[in-house]
């Protein structure tokens, strides 16, 4: 007779044992939320309504804070249900599903700064060229492909990070597997 169980979820380290140290927990992921979701929506905010700042650096920062608002608002509320519940527990899709957007979300945050670090060192060392790259409203690029290599080198980074993640999670539930029947047996 095989042994056919499989892992349903896991169980995540508290960072407390008592209740009071978990409700001080909660409270203080609570502000970092509250603080980074007041913090960027301000800032799109301010891009978003304000002509003046439809410019390459600001454009790049619009972006930069959709990305963390995102990569926020993956783990955070689960780390404040946990602390706030008493539960530890998180199923195994719930697992994947976030480390894959947070994952996903911190690669674009690093291309983005990638990109954003190029754009800098044009406008700054090469003024005259940057201005010839440039659109009439400074969004736009002008048959220039040199920008377009840091986007395709961060895709196919996210690419691999990605086909890894879905080779290597088949290799750790089989060497899990593996390991549960041994201990069922001994």
């Amino acid at each position: 007779m095989t042994n056919s169980s499989s892992i349903t979820h896991f169980l995540l380290l508290a960072f407390a044992d008592t209740r009071e140290l978990q409700l001080l927990h909660f409270c203080l992921f609570l502000a970092i939320y509250l603080a980074a979701l007041l913090g960027n929506g301000l800032i799109i905010t301010a891009i978003a309504c304000d002509h003046r700042l439809h410019t390459p650096m600001y454009f790049f920062l619009l972006n930069l804070s959709f990305l963390d608002l995102g990569s926020v608002s993956t783990t955070l509320p689960k780390a404040m249900a946990n602390s706030l519940w008493n539960t530890r527990a998180i199923s195994y899709a719930g697992c994947a599903v976030q480390l894959f957007f947070f994952l996903f979300l911190i690669v674009g945050e690093y291309c983005l700064l990638t990109v954003m670090a190029y754009d800098r060192y044009m406008a700054i060392c090469k003024p005259l060229h940057y201005e010839l790259m440039m659109g009439s409203r400074g969004k736009t690029l002008k048959g220039n492909t040199e920008p377009c290599i840091g986007i395709k080198t961060g895709v196919c980074f996210v690419n691999y990070m990605l086909s890894s993640l879905w080779e290597y999670g088949g290799y750790i539930q089989v060497c899990w597997e593996s390991v549960f029947q041994q201990e069922v047996r001994a």
